[in-house]
């Protein structure tokens, strides 16, 4: 039981991770208006803090996956269920801040982007599993 638990937990960073970075990219707009920062200024900071984030994201996820799983193959089955918590989060970050002022809709070349992280994400996935179950080992 304590496994599921650490399994389920470690797929909720991974959504939690994937998240972010997809409301940053879309919520630009809204980042400008809300922190009266420039649109340009906004647009060049965001690759910046997401970039970060996946460095330091994967660092943290390489070492609890090195503690947590202990080495078990069985901890791929994150690379799967990262997927219904992000679901979950979009719907209830949707649902408590829906956009009202048309100004804010997102660019329509950031689905594509995002389109194309979806698809990389669960092999990006698998490899912090990879790494983290062979430090275990080795």
């Amino acid at each position: 039981m304590k496994y599921f638990i650490k399994l389920n937990a470690i797929s909720i960073f991974y959504a939690l991770a994937l998240f972010v970075a997809i409301e940053l990219m879309l919520n630009v707009y809204r980042i400008s208006r809300l922190t009266g920062l420039e649109l340009g200024s906004v647009s060049n900071l965001v690759p910046i803090v997401i970039f970060v984030g996946f460095i330091g994201a994967t660092f943290v996820f390489i070492f609890l996956t090195k503690r947590w799983m202990q080495g078990i193959k069985s901890s791929y089955w994150s690379a799967l269920l990262w997927v219904p918590y992000l679901v979950i989060f979009v719907y209830i970050f949707a649902s408590l801040f829906p956009i009202k002022d048309p100004g804010e809709i997102p660019h329509p070349g950031v689905g594509l982007v995002l389109i194309g992280l979806c698809i990389v994400y669960p092999f990006y996935v698998a490899l912090v599993n990879l790494i983290g179950v062979n430090l275990r080992r080795g």
